[in-house]
């Protein structure tokens, strides 16, 4: 079993939720929310807020690793910018802490949970309120996709982070960039 911290970036709010589980096994909710910023503070404030907000959420659950969605571009320059913020200060707290970070992309969330990288988000919160047998959806919405992110490294995360760790060891004791290989040895 494992235990991820999952953290839908955002600066007025930011979704929170922690999942214990492992592939294959039933998964737990382990607590969820949001940490909020008002929308009329300085950034610099906001982003503080957010630090002390999540903070409070290592130091009460422990996570061993921590999943946050990837930024990728909206229309709107000021939405990405300020979920780029609030993703490195997630980032910041993990690493300080010397907790593993992932970055998964929505539609890679969506398809762990649904079946489908298009799904929306009433068919992700669906699926995350039955994976986790929850009585009631989990509200708002950001709180559901930070769940939704835990989910998602629970089941891909591991075998993501064993493929690298195969590759990179693949890779030891081989040539420089740029040798020829022949037969699977370095030409000489």
């Amino acid at each position: 079993m494992v235990r991820v911290l999952g953290v839908d970036p955002g600066l007025t709010r930011c979704g929170v939720g922690v999942v214990d589980g492992a592939p294959g096994r039933p998964l737990r909710m382990v607590g969820v929310g949001v940490v909020r910023t008002p929308a009329d503070a300085e950034i610099g404030q906001r982003l503080l807020q957010i630090e002390q907000g999540l903070e409070r959420w290592f130091d009460e659950h422990r996570p061993e690793l921590v999943a946050v969605e990837r930024v990728f571009a909206q229309h709107n320059v000021r939405t990405v910018m300020g979920t780029a913020q609030a993703s490195a200060v997630a980032m910041l707290c993990a690493t300080r802490r010397g907790i593993p970070v992932t970055l998964h992309t929505p539609s890679e969330v969506k398809a762990a949970v649904t079946g489908s990288g298009r799904a929306d988000k009433a068919q992700v919160t669906a699926m995350v309120t039955r994976l986790l047998r929850l009585d009631a959806p989990p509200k708002p919405a950001d709180a559901a996709d930070a769940l939704a992110l835990a989910i998602c490294h629970i089941w891909r995360g591991g075998a993501k982070t064993r493929i690298e760790a195969a590759l990179t060891a693949g890779h030891q004791g081989r040539a420089r960039p740029g040798t020829s290989w022949v037969h699977g040895r370095p030409r000489p």
